[in-house]
């Protein structure tokens, strides 16, 4: 290493040297790190390849570019046509205060595998290296470039991308004072969804000891689904839905294409949830890439020995519907009908009707639509694991805050904030639904402190789940509370309920 410490700002990799640059707080941030080369041109719709080395030390004060993608987020880079080395990774450090490795905190942006970044504000890992641990993001591909079913390439590039990026880690980490054997995978929404899937294949079998997954989507294709979805997206693009037509066709060309799907889905789904929540793209169940889906996968125990903690928050579907992300429904027949979409037993319906009594159909529609999505899947992720012999650790996030335009929500993407202890990161006031207070920053201390002692040891500071009891901490202010779930009376609700897991 150039200097012999991590407190430094060069570093040795396995393709370069790179140079970082100081943080105000004694650390050291390194961006924008390639770990794989640019997956364009020959090597477009591949699985990523290796990266030519550099001779001299490269510059890696700032994010790289971002995968092809259209949507724009508060305080985050946007795509622009010909950027192309968007296989990168990013790196905070400090020195280890006994000498030692650090443990390491792997984070994978969440976007509903269309859209996000590791350059997002409230994703900046300064607060957790404070807490000691070394924190790695990456960019991998999103939307089509990552998830696109391509007859005669890979399914599941994004996953690749990822699995490709932890080698990264495991080959390199210890220059940045980080310890290989003992790397904690950590993700939100569909990053939460990929560390799922990640559990399940072949190809990420080493490359972590332990995992945190937050709001675990139920969400995954079959092969005759994605390529349906391609089929559609070829169309609009004016070519065939064939390797060859694909490849044909610019990156910002079957982005918009995609685009264009999307918002025919309401009235013209591929599959029947798609006319409720338009996501075109999932990891998909290709028998090869991803062998089969992750809740079978931890079910037989495959992964019993990576440690997880998982969390998810009590209105998950209240920020989709605030952002205009899902489809209204108001009426009772509505509701029915968004039931039997999604193939659900129908004393559910009745059933959150006793639950929620004086609640209005919409609210009780993204209850369920939460629960469905987010909640139950989470949950019986964490059961099937400790049931296979594995250990689990679980909690919600339920803070609630009176405001002056009326009562915070604990819903999607609220509780990231408070983990990473970026409350005030550009555009974390919206996330969190209000500006935070000092309770909300003892909160958020709480939460970091969590992640950064799983990291360590494997311990968030509440018991586990066991076979005898559904151990929950809820997360909330002034205090947190711990809970046993046998009992709950939504949890009943969906007690004899199978997840179809390829439905959608």
């Amino acid at each position: 290493m150039g200097d012999n410490t991590p407190a430094g700002t060069e570093f040795r990799t396995t393709n370069g040297r790179v140079r970082g640059r100081r943080s105000p707080d004694g650390g050291t941030v390194v961006l924008g790190i390639p770990y794989a080369a640019a997956p364009f041109g020959r090597h477009r719709f591949r699985g990523p390849q290796p990266v030519v080395g550099w001779s001299t030390p490269r510059d890696c004060g700032d994010f790289g570019p971002i995968a092809p993608q259209s949507v724009e987020l508060p305080g985050s880079p946007v795509w622009r046509p010909g950027d192309e080395d968007v296989l990168t990774v990013n790196v905070w450090t400090r020195p280890p205060p006994d000498g030692g490795p650090l443990p390491v905190l792997f984070w994978i942006h969440g976007g509903a595998y269309t859209f996000g970044s590791s350059a997002q504000p409230d994703f900046d890992g300064t607060a957790l290296a404070r807490a000691g641990v070394v924190v790695v993001s990456c960019n991998y591909r999103v939307g089509f470039e990552g998830f696109g079913h391509v007859p005669g390439f890979p399914d599941n590039r994004g996953l690749l991308d990822q699995t490709a990026a932890l080698a990264w880690v495991r080959d390199n980490i210890a220059e940045f004072g980080g310890d290989p054997d003992r790397v904690t995978v950590a993700g939100h929404s569909a990053g939460a969804g990929s560390i799922a899937c990640l559990m399940a294949m072949e190809e990420a079998r080493g490359l972590f000891r332990r995992a945190i997954v937050h709001s675990v989507p139920n969400a995954f294709f079959t092969v005759e689904v994605a390529a349906a979805i391609t089929s559609r997206i070829a169309s609009e693009a004016a070519v065939a839905p064939t390797g060859d037509g694909l490849r044909s066709v610019s990156p910002q060309r079957l982005l918009a294409a995609s685009d264009n799907v999307a918002a025919q889905c309401g009235d013209d789904p591929v599959t029947a949830v798609q006319a409720y929540d338009p996501v075109l793209f999932q990891p998909v169940v290709d028998g090869d890439v991803l062998p089969v889906d992750p809740l079978s996968a931890l079910g037989s125990g495959v992964s019993r020995d990576v440690d997880l903690l998982v969390c998810h928050t009590l209105e998950e579907y209240w920020f989709l519907h605030e952002v205009g992300g899902v489809r209204e429904v108001t009426s009772e027949s509505e509701l029915a009908d968004f039931a039997r979409a999604l193939r659900l037993p129908e004393s559910l319906v009745p059933g959150y009707r006793a639950l929620l009594p004086d609640a209005p159909v919409l609210d009780r529609y993204l209850a369920l639509f939460g629960d469905a999505t987010f909640g139950e899947y989470s949950t019986r992720l964490a059961e099937h694991h400790v049931r296979a012999g594995g250990r689990a650790h679980l909690s919600r996030f339920a803070r609630r805050r009176p405001t002056p335009s009326g009562e915070t929500r604990p819903w999607h993407t609220a509780d990231i904030p408070f983990a990473f202890g970026n409350l005030d990161a550009d555009g974390a006031a919206f996330l969190i639904g209000a500006a935070p207070d000092e309770q909300d920053r003892a909160l958020s201390r709480r939460m970091l402190r969590a992640w950064a002692d799983f990291a360590a040891c494997g311990d968030p500071g509440w018991p586990p789940v066991t076979d005898a009891a559904t151990t929950v901490r809820l997360w909330s202010v002034p205090e947190d509370h711990t809970n046993d779930d046998t009992a709950c009376a939504l949890r009943a609700l969906w007690r004899d309920v199978p997840f179809d897991l390829l439905r959608r």
